[in-house]
């Protein structure tokens, strides 16, 4: 397996993308932007090759008892797209509460700056780069 230096997370939602980055060294994730989905794989591409990216996580949406749901299906579809246009390793990340917690975060002094989305994006990265690599879910 390559060794993964930089990642960058996905918050993907139908409007608009989160997205936040890491190096795999300090393992710190970074609130980066928020997208227009519609935008997505072109602005993508540019902020790939900004942060040298080596992978992509990508929040996945489930009920909370741990189901698929219609929005679940939509951001794996959402996913095989991308992955056509990007060629790079996706991760599948499970994101149960994270827009919660980003909405929590966004009302904080320190992290008024950054939209939810991005932080949303943050909190995924953070449970990815807390998961044992073994663990990761590739798409």
């Amino acid at each position: 397996m390559k060794v993964i230096n930089e990642v960058l997370a996905l918050d993907v939602g139908k409007a608009r993308i989160g997205v936040a980055r890491a190096s795999m060294r300090a393992r710190i994730p970074e609130p980066v932007t928020t997208i227009e989905t519609s935008k997505a794989l072109e602005l993508l591409n540019e902020i790939i090759d900004r942060y040298q990216t080596q992978a992509i996580v990508v929040g996945l949406p489930r009920s909370l008892h741990g189901d698929d749901t219609e929005q679940t299906r939509w951001v794996r579809q959402w996913i095989t797209e991308a992955a056509n246009h990007i060629k790079l390793p996706f991760y599948l990340q499970d994101e149960a509460l994270t827009s919660a917690k980003a909405l929590e975060l966004a009302a904080d002094d320190e992290t008024k700056n950054q939209s939810q989305d991005a932080l949303a994006a943050s909190l995924i990265l953070q449970d990815f780069l807390d998961t044992p690599e073994h663990m990761w879910v590739t798409h």
